[in-house]
């Protein structure tokens, strides 16, 4: 019979090793290319707009998944102090771009798109606003989990997942009409 395993062996199991490499042009085109075929399974040729949103989406997510798994760790062996922070809305925003930015990987992601024919801009478009509130209160507590991430305090925002967003404005016959937003369709 084996010993027990510890915790802290088991979290030794599930290391990860390195952050993945997506800091310059080369490696982008080459994860995009990947996540294109082996994630979204299609092609170029028969790929949309839509396709190549998600597409770059998990090229950001795997730097950022590294990143967050190296940070759960370190909170793991240190077992630091943490915030957590709950509200009933959440205006986050668009995040692919503020998140590309916050990793320092903006700049090869856009001479990637752009040296494969894409626009960044228009594949940017493709994210839906994700409105959990009525604005005021809920970018307040959007910007206090940005702080936290920021100065390094160990946090979490915990919040309701709504069905729908606030509303989509749209016009009707020349009336502003509001429907609801149906923020989570893809």
């Amino acid at each position: 019979m084996s010993a027990p395993v510890t915790d802290k062996e088991k979290r030794k199991q599930i290391s990860v090793r390195g952050i993945a490499q997506v800091e310059n042009v080369a490696n982008v085109k080459k994860s995009f290319n990947r996540h294109l075929h082996y994630t979204i399974i299609k092609d170029r040729h028969v790929s949309t707009q839509r396709d190549y949103y998600f597409t770059l989406a998990n090229v950001v997510k795997d730097h950022l998944v590294s990143r967050w798994i190296r940070t759960q760790q370190h909170y793991y062996e240190t077992d630091p102090k943490r915030v957590y922070y709950l509200s009933l809305e959440f205006y986050m925003g668009r995040s692919l771009t503020n998140t590309m930015i916050n990793l320092g990987i903006q700049g090869a992601c856009d001479e990637a798109m752009y040296q494969m024919g894409m626009d960044i801009e228009d594949i940017e478009s493709y994210e839906e606003d994700a409105g959990l509130g009525n604005g005021g209160l809920g970018r307040l507590a959007a910007c206090f989990v940005d702080s936290m991430a920021t100065i390094g305090i160990p946090g979490y925002g915990y919040g309701i997942r709504y069905e729908f967003g606030i509303f989509k404005q749209v016009i009707k016959d020349g009336v502003q009409c509001e429907e609801p937003d149906d923020w989570l369709r893809y």
